[in-house]
């Protein structure tokens, strides 16, 4: 099932299904408004955004009426997550997934949110997307790239062709500092194994989905490629060695064999991942030794991302030094 695309002037709904509003700044939160005002976007809050308690969000009731206020509220055409968090995971057993499967339109929203994205595609059949959050929007410089692949993923149709970004900043704490931001050269999409593959898009952050196992929000793997990044939370080196233990883990799964392949998002500066260290760790794992793999793409916590399809389509080519990554929302459109 597959969201109307956007158009211009449609109404698109902010929600906090993790984080609040309220850690945002009054300025940042203007100048989402008005990047998103400029794409051609009507921009409208939910009843509950602001709220925040002791975990930084507002209660699980808040967030579940604004998510299905959202869905039912036919002039809503997308809706668009404030941040992402820890704990969107909490909604998962009281959403109404048949509400939201007799009104499907966009959710757009990383991190976190690869809880809902992929438990309502799991669920419904509900393609959703990651990508930028609404407080993404209030970034000031190095966004020009995730604004043109967020309007290509909603707004337009067919497949989609990415291209590495030319530049890329691991600056995390951009909000405080908009002024000194570091941009470093991109040295583009990395085959970590050649081969040719294609498949359903399924992933995100790699810590959120290990949530999911074992449970009944987590979609099949049968078929699939999955898109895997993961975030910089330690100052230690630590990152590493919790990447490799989820990444195994995730090979445990009954149906990890059916995994077509993986394209794994770029790794933040912090997370002290190189080449080396992420070939060693694929090597360990022998279902990983013989489906292709490439890394670095432009997806996760640095800036600038891509906005994917979960649950929509993927071309995956990396043969000789050459790589092709195709992504749609559904099969036809990426052979086309």
């Amino acid at each position: 099932m597959i969201p109307e695309k956007l158009q211009i002037g449609d109404e698109v709904r902010i929600i906090a299904p993790a984080r609040s509003l309220q850690v945002v700044s009054e300025d940042n939160i203007q100048h989402s408004i008005k990047i998103l005002e400029e794409i051609g976007l009507n921009i409208s809050f939910g009843r509950h955004v602001y709220e925040k308690d002791m975990m930084l969000s507002s209660s699980k009731q808040s967030r579940l009426e604004d998510l299905h206020e959202a869905f039912a509220d036919k002039n809503i055409k997308a809706i668009l997550t404030v941040l992402g968090g820890y704990n969107s995971n909490q909604l998962l057993e009281e959403i109404d997934y048949g509400l939201i499967a007799k009104n499907p339109k966009i959710l757009c929203g990383f991190s976190d949110i690869t809880a809902l994205s992929n438990a309502i595609y799991a669920k419904t059949g509900l393609v959703g997307y990651s990508g930028p959050h609404f407080s993404t929007f209030a970034m000031q410089k190095g966004l020009e790239y995730t604004k043109q692949y967020f309007k290509k993923a909603l707004f337009e149709e067919g497949a989609i062709n990415i291209e590495s970004s030319k530049q890329w900043s691991s600056d995390a704490t951009w909000y405080l500092d908009q002024e000194n931001r570091t941009f470093q050269e991109n040295p583009g999409i990395e085959i970590i194994h050649s081969g040719y593959a294609e498949g359903k898009i399924i992933g995100g952050n790699l810590g959120t989905l290990q949530l999911l196992r074992g449970t009944s929000y987590m979609p099949s793997l049968y078929g699939v490629i999955l898109f895997l990044e993961e975030v910089a939370n330690h100052t230690n080196g630590l990152d590493v060695f919790e990447f490799e233990r989820n990444l195994e883990s995730l090979t445990q799964a009954p149906d990890f064999e059916g995994v077509q392949a993986i394209a794994f998002g770029r790794f933040e500066t912090n997370f002290r991942m190189t080449k080396e260290k992420l070939i060693y760790i694929i090597e360990t794992k022998i279902k990983l030794r013989n489906i292709p793999i490439i890394s670095n793409v432009d997806f996760g916590h640095s800036t600038p991302i891509i906005t994917f399809p979960v649950g929509g389509w993927c071309q995956l080519s990396a043969n000789a030094g050459k790589i092709n990554l195709i992504i749609a929302d559904k099969k036809r459109a990426a052979n086309n």
